[in-house]
């Protein structure tokens, strides 16, 4: 009895350590690249993925939608490392 409710309670609270762990991997990623594409020239090459910016007005607000994703070779590595990260918890 006692598994069964700690296995529902690891498994709410794990979607957000693997959400945690994929932020903190891409970042360190994209932070090393940064620092070593004067470097290694290869390092600068990066994919643009995403929503272009929309607007949303209704006179009393205004809303702004848009979702870019800048992915390069060490920020994919950053996030493969987070996931087996995850799994090895």
């Amino acid at each position: 009895m006692v598994n069964a409710m700690a296995g529902g309670y690891r498994q709410y609270q794990s979607t957000w350590v693997l959400v945690l762990l994929l932020l903190v991997g891409a970042l360190v990623g994209n932070a090393l690249a940064a620092m070593l594409a004067p470097v290694v020239p290869f390092l600068k090459a990066s994919y643009t993925i995403g929503l272009q910016p929309a607007t949303l007005d209704l006179q009393l607000f205004r809303v702004t939608f848009g979702f870019n994703l800048t992915l390069g070779p060490l920020t994919a590595l950053g996030l493969i490392f987070g996931y087996l990260l995850y799994r090895k918890l």
